[in-house]
């Protein structure tokens, strides 16, 4: 069923395609028609950041930006379901096309630029989900918000965020924000994370939740600067790394159809790069920080061999649209045959 629709979408604009499906998702959900789409996963429960998980899948942050679909994901067979990116204030993004299709490939490349309705309204759409899954937020900045000042925005969207997230994911590492990956360096990693931190106390406090914070890194990291910003996480007392965003590399889109296209490459093309920076925040970490490993999954043995490299959980998007919600049962039975040999 899904190799049919995907035929009918991909005739469409990649963004045309991608809104409708979310809108077909998200009214499925509604409904309670999704779970018929296809086989659920086994259960394979898992406990990472303090937090139970049905199955150690999830998805991936940038496929429902706010929160519209977040039902109909869940009954997908998702273990975790991240939303987001938001920011403090609506944007429009960049302008379009802006989002591009590599077939050849199994790639994408999109420079999409945090086009998303707000953090108010995000949460007005968390509050009205009936999921009680494990809900990741994604938080990022306004562009017109100077890289000087991100720190503010992402306090503003902390706050807002906090009381209805199991987890909120920090993104310091999207290409298509201005400056933006200069905060995973130095003293600008080190002022945010710390400012975080501070502010969670205080948010524990007034809640009496203490909600995890993950930081999502990049790709286009040496393995020196991997190991430093690893090693910032464990410092400022974050909960997990999320690895990996999108690359700014061309290798292997060479000379296809939009592969010269400015934005960040997802997909097949990214897998080796990701899984590598996953062995060396696993070596950098020895166990201090769980690993949540994204990039380039686009069958069941992808997932496994981020589980082997070293990750806790693993996250789903390209590969999502490629091959629909049967990668996330492919995957999760992927990983229980991984586990049965250990």
């Amino acid at each position: 069923m899904y190799n049919l629709a995907r035929q009918l979408l991909f005739k469409l604009s990649a963004e045309t395609s991608h809104d409708l499906s979310l809108d077909l998702i998200g009214a499925g959900g509604r409904l309670g028609l999704n779970g018929l789409l296809a086989k659920p996963p086994a259960r394979l429960p898992v406990t990472v950041m303090g937090l139970h998980f049905d199955n150690p899948v999830g998805l991936a942050a940038g496929l429902d930006k706010n929160g519209a679909a977040i039902d109909g994901f869940a009954q997908l067979g998702f273990g975790s379901v991240e939303i987001g990116t938001v920011t403090p204030r609506s944007q429009p993004g960049n302008p379009k096309p802006r989002l591009f299709r590599l077939p050849q490939a199994t790639a994408i490349i999109n420079r999409m630029g945090f086009n998303n309705l707000g953090v108010d309204n995000l949460v007005e759409r968390v509050k009205a989900a009936k999921y009680r899954g494990v809900l990741g937020i994604n938080i990022g900045k306004n562009l017109t918000t100077p890289v000087e000042q991100a720190v503010d925005d992402y306090l503003i969207c902390l706050n807002k965020v906090y009381d209805h997230a199991s987890y909120i994911t920090v993104n310091i590492s999207s290409p298509n924000t201005a400056g933006l990956r200069s905060l995973q360096f130095g003293d600008s990693l080190k002022q945010l994370l710390d400012t975080l931190a501070e502010r969670r106390v205080v948010l524990t406090g007034q809640s009496g939740r203490h909600v995890p914070l993950a930081i999502k890194i990049a790709p286009d990291m040496s393995d020196e600067e991997t190991a430093l910003v690893a090693q910032a996480l464990v410092d400022a007392g974050m909960d997990a790394v999320i690895a990996t965003n999108t690359t700014l590399g061309r290798a292997g889109v060479e000379g296809l159809v939009h592969g010269d296209e400015a934005g960040g490459l997802s997909g097949a093309p990214v897998r080796e790069q990701s899984t590598h920076i996953v062995k060396v925040l696993a070596q950098t970490l020895n166990g201090k920080l769980p690993i949540i490993a994204a990039g380039g999954i686009t069958e069941g043995g992808h997932a496994a061999e981020k589980i082997a490299a070293g990750a806790s959980l693993v996250q789903i998007y390209s590969g999502f649209i490629y091959k629909g919600p049967a990668l996330i049962r492919e995957s999760v039975d992927a990983i229980a045959a991984l586990q049965a040999t250990r």
